[in-house]
């Protein structure tokens, strides 16, 4: 991975902390050569994430923000604002669109991608491979099906999210850079049900977030 160092706010008051260049074949190589012996079995993996302990149900933290301004890139923030229409502003949600809408189009309950810190620190073991993951939020708050159903909105910083029905089960990519034990813990049986790979989110309420902002529930009406 290739990091540039840091770069000065910018006119939308956003501070990037690091500007991360993926160059997609350089970097397959280079996580696959540094990866060989650091990629765990999935009993290991357990383990890890035992040690780690588990994530608060409600008044979680928001351990890191990471933007992707165009395929390959990533842009690892100290703040940023979401906006409904927009998603994270900056990232490439809408342009890159999806391929799971008719037209191509960007999926709205796939505008933001979130998966616990505790699981992406398991499998990734160091927080600078972290936004390798390609989410967007990493949250110290439980996301299991259980703690996060469909519906369920969250506010951090004075943004409000809500999460959506749609699975957030990986890619060939994610496979790639933490292995085929990491892609199996996280979408086992348990690893869905926990949402280890993580979890979808639209923004309801415009905002900004930064790193370390408390995460909590907001209680339904009705």
């Amino acid at each position: 991975m290739h990091v540039i160092s840091q770069i000065g706010q910018d006119d939308s008051g956003v501070c990037p902390r690091q500007w991360y260049t993926l160059q997609c074949r350089q970097l397959e190589q280079e996580v696959s050569e540094s990866t060989m012996n650091t990629q765990w079995t999935a009993v290991e993996l357990q383990a890890e994430l035992e040690q780690l302990g588990a994530s608060p149900r409600d008044n979680g933290t928001l351990a890191m923000i990471v933007c992707r301004p165009a395929e390959g890139e990533r842009l690892v923030l100290e703040r940023a604002n979401l906006d409904p229409r927009e998603g994270l502003i900056g990232d490439n949600w809408r342009t890159r669109g999806s391929k799971r809408t008719e037209d191509g189009s960007a999926h709205p309950d796939m505008q933001i991608a979130m998966m616990n810190s505790r699981v992406i620190q398991a499998v990734a073991k160091d927080r600078d491979r972290w936004p390798l993951a390609g989410d967007q939020l990493f949250i110290d708050l439980d996301v299991s099906v259980e703690n996060l159903q469909p519906g369920q909105r969250i506010a951090i910083g004075t943004a409000v999210l809500e999460i959506t029905d749609v699975p957030h089960t990986g890619c060939d990519k994610f496979t790639a850079r933490f292995g085929h034990d990491a892609i199996r813990f996280v979408n086992s049986p348990e690893g869905r049900q926990l949402r280890r790979r993580g979890i979808y989110a639209r923004v309801v309420q415009a905002g900004t977030i930064s790193v370390g902002d408390r995460i909590s529930k907001i209680e339904r009406k009705g």
